[in-house]
């Protein structure tokens, strides 16, 4: 007898559904997988047959049989623990030992030798993909179920929601499929799980820096990507981590991208089912491409993609390798990466905040007033080298972050600065929200990800801010990509002050910020 099961792969962030085909006969002990599965899919016979065995039925291996389990579609890489659970079922069924409907459920948990089920990555992209496919029930382990359960916020589709059975052991999953025991679905409100995170380091607490919160408040307001440019211990460092502290909290669309990719890269924190924070992911520069950017074999999720809808910051910019460095062009201009390989092409976000710092030389003091540069001219010349043109051309803001005064540094705090920041930043970004929610096209919920219709249509400058920008252009030190992200930071700028319109100021404070002395 041949039995089938429904299971699912996750390839990059997204599932495909599996049929998990069973065939047992009487013959010489053999139990072989099929379908193109990875080394831990092929070492699942063995904890399927311990699980069986502790769980009260006979295994495979107790008696004279040949099993073929396939895993179709033959052609899709079979990749994690995810099949224990249906090919233990499967086996059970095609064996006679037990009996229960099949039609609308599917099925994924990784088993233990003792028949307990271990919980599994990706639990809310499988949620997604049955629902889309019609399938009425997803079971699988306990620990998975808050997250999966968030697929029925994201349909927001009453007559296409799913069932979420969580399952602690083999033998439970049996009793309730035979209806021996009941389980109730599982619920989950984004809402109720939502929690303020605690900022380690607030922006209020930084002394002196004013313009360079400015800028960093900009920067929050509208996603925009910035470079931190200053001598050693001028606090560069120190702003980008603070800058968490001023970003308004995600959206629920936005929890659930960001909770999808956490869960694909096995990165939710502990006993928390959902991301409700921007993510701030820093590596350090020593990073590779594939661990920046994502691939490898099996695929592997980068830095950018995990920063979606947050902050990567880039400390010591110049030190990254060249080729990851300029791998970040199409993110930062698209909010995607895609990967391409001999055996796969997948599309992951990367919509992302990119904040860059480093010293404007080897030894950080060039053109500094206080102290002099030690560097030699080819050795100066030869560190600018490493960003290319093109690259600091995707940037919006640069800020040069200079050293403090000791009168600055002992400057008493203003209370509530932070909260301040933050307050007026949500408002802005509301305003943006609100500004792009009918868009045809994409999901874009910042002014950085505006596209060029949306430039003609939101970002009209008068004849005088014309003028000026026109000299800049002109003159070459803004080209026509440097000129698009002028007018998106001029945009948020005019937000954050409530202006339905770009003014001469809100212009001239963007150029400020994007003109720089090379």
């Amino acid at each position: 007898m041949v039995s089938k099961v429904f299971s699912a792969a996750v390839i990059g962030l997204d599932a495909s559904i599996v049929e998990i085909e069973t065939d047992v006969v009487r013959g010489l002990r053999a139990f072989s997988i099929v379908g193109l599965p990875d080394k831990a899919v092929e070492e699942s016979k063995e904890r399927v047959g311990a699980a069986i065995k502790s769980s009260g039925f006979r295994s495979p291996h107790q008696q004279p049989q040949r099993v073929l389990v396939n895993l179709a579609p033959a052609d899709l890489k079979k990749e994690g623990s995810y099949y224990d659970l249906p090919i233990a079922l499967g086996y059970l069924a095609a064996a006679h030992q037990i009996q229960f409907s099949l039609h609308g459920k599917l099925f994924a948990g990784e088993l233990a030798l003792d028949g307990m089920i271990r919980p599994i990555r990706g639990a809310l992209s499988l949620a997604l993909a049955a629902q889309a496919k019609g399938f009425k029930e997803l079971i699988l382990p306990r620990e998975n179920v808050q997250e999966a359960a968030l697929a029925d916020r994201e349909q927001n589709r009453p007559n296409e929601q799913i069932q979420i059975i969580g399952v602690t052991s083999l033998k439970e999953t049996i009793d309730y499929l035979e209806k021996k025991i009941r389980i109730k679905p599982t619920a989950t409100n984004p809402r109720d799980l939502s929690k303020a995170p605690h900022h380690s380091l607030e922006l209020g607490w930084i002394k002196g820096q004013e313009s360079s919160k400015r800028a960093l408040q900009i920067a929050a307001a509208g996603g925009h990507h910035v470079f931190l440019q200053g001598p050693p211990g001028s606090g560069k460092s120190i702003l980008a981590q603070s800058l968490p502290s001023i970003l308004p909290p995600l959206n629920q669309k936005e929890v659930l991208q960001v909770t999808k990719i956490y869960s694909v890269a096995g990165l939710l924190p502990q006993n928390t089912p959902l991301m409700n924070f921007r993510p701030f992911r820093s590596p350090h520069h020593t990073a590779s491409k594939i661990a920046l950017l994502g691939g490898g074999n099996p695929l592997r999720l980068g830095e950018i993609t995990l920063a979606h809808r947050g902050i990567l910051f880039l400390d010591e910019f110049p030190e990254f390798h060249r080729d990851a460095l300029e791998g970040l062009r199409q993110p930062l201009e698209e909010g995607v990466i895609t990967v391409a390989r001999a055996n796969y092409r997948v599309i992951l976000p990367a919509c992302f905040s990119l904040v860059a710092a480093a010293n404007p030389c080897p030894c950080g003091f060039y053109r500094d007033p206080n102290k002099s540069c030690r560097c030699m001219p080819s050795q100066i010349t030869r560190y600018k080298r490493r960003l290319s043109g093109p690259l600091l051309d995707r940037v919006d803001l640069f800020i040069d972050v200079p050293q403090l005064k000791f009168e600055k540094l002992i400057n008493p705090e203003q209370e509530n600065e932070t909260a301040a920041i933050r307050k007026e930043v949500e408002r802005a970004r509301k305003v943006q929200e609100a500004r792009y929610a009918h868009d045809p096209n994409r999901l874009i919920f910042s002014n950085a990800e505006m596209q060029l219709y949306h430039l003609k249509q939101h970002c009209y400058l008068d004849g005088k801010s014309k003028n000026i920008v026109g000299r800049f252009v002109d003159s070459g030190q803004l080209s026509a990509r440097g000129y698009h992200r002028v007018l998106k930071t001029a945009r948020t700028i005019a937000d954050l002050e409530g202006s339905q319109k770009i003014s001469y100021d809100h212009l001239t404070e963007a150029l400020m910020y994007r003109i720089r002395e090379d």
